[in-house]
């Protein structure tokens, strides 16, 4: 049994799809889950309650954790810490390996170019913070002998999850509506974006691959990063609108952050923004002989996948 801890996201779907591929047994735990494949079990639980995180993680070989709790300091604070300490705890009762679904934010802001698995662990946030704190614990807990896990770490990403990237609220979501695309601070500098399908395909792969346990791996990304106004360039050109592009400067993000909420947490990542940021997979890519799916055709995939 494999089973997803948080399978109704934008990368816990796509991981169900593929898991399908290697393995029929999967278990989709969420509050709510939803079938994905048709063999798939469900499991419906709160995962901000210990008992019921263990009891989802129960007779399962490999616990993908894909989890999204809400975006804020609050939310994460409150929320991760118990989580991940009742994961790790479910997996060495259960003898079950852990493939932890991370993102950057522990890294240093000095270490975004390039973005490689030894990247100092020196987070600039308060969300960057909580993250640290969960990675130290789930490193300490294979360290020490209690679990086997992966690290699966990835940057930004897109695809067709209009409401829960940031490149496609920024650009998609405002020249669907027929308005320019929006950036954060500086639409010059090269950003990387990983493409949520592929994301999902080299958590799969990472998973089942037993040569992979107990180390840190970036996701695959290709190597060509773009700077906002070459993305907002390549929505144009695909959607068929006017290319348009601004910048929102770091003030008035703040500023916003009074009365929209999302705004005031976006406030304290934007040195992801306002320096280059450029994810290197080489590690994944060597490993696996791979080569990650170009921008353009991600995005032909993407906007295919939404048309549809």
């Amino acid at each position: 049994m494999q089973t997803i801890l948080g399978s109704g996201g934008a990368i816990g779907i796509p991981l169900a799809k593929e898991l399908a591929k290697q393995n029929s047994a999967i278990r989709l735990v969420s509050r709510n889950p939803k079938q994905v494949n048709s063999t798939d079990s469900l499991h419906p639980a709160d995962l901000t309650k210990p008992d019921e995180v263990k009891k989802a993680i129960s007779g399962s070989e490999i616990c993908y954790l894909t989890v999204g709790f809400p975006y804020s300091v609050k939310a994460w604070k409150a929320s991760w810490p118990p989580f991940m300490k009742a994961v790790i705890e479910g997996c060495e009762a259960n003898g079950t390996k852990l493939v932890f679904f991370d993102n950057i934010y522990a890294l240093s802001a000095n270490a975004l170019n390039p973005i490689t698995e030894a990247g100092a662990i020196d987070p600039p946030s308060r969300k960057g913070a909580i993250r640290a704190e969960v990675d130290k614990m789930v490193i300490d807990a294979a360290e020490r002998g209690k679990i086997e896990t992966i690290i699966a770490r990835a940057p930004d990403f897109f695809g067709p999850v209009p409401h829960t990237s940031m490149l496609m609220i920024m650009i998609y979501e405002n020249m669907k509506k027929g308005k320019g695309a929006q950036w954060m601070c500086n639409a010059d500098l090269p950003h990387s974006f990983g493409y949520a399908p592929e994301l999902a395909k080299g958590t799969a792969m990472l998973g089942n691959d037993n040569a992979c346990y107990n180390q840190i791996w970036n996701l695959p990304v290709t190597k060509e990063a773009l700077s906002g106004k070459e993305w907002a360039a390549l929505f144009a050109a695909e959607m068929g609108v006017k290319n348009k592009i601004s910048a929102l400067p770091a003030w008035l993000v703040k500023a916003l952050g009074l009365f929209i909420p999302i705004m005031g947490e976006l406030h304290e990542m934007l040195y992801q923004y306002d320096r280059t940021y450029v994810f290197d997979s080489s590690k994944f890519n060597k490993h696996f002989g791979y080569t990650p799916i170009s921008n353009i055709d991600a995005l032909k995939a993407t906007l295919a996948e939404l048309k549809d």
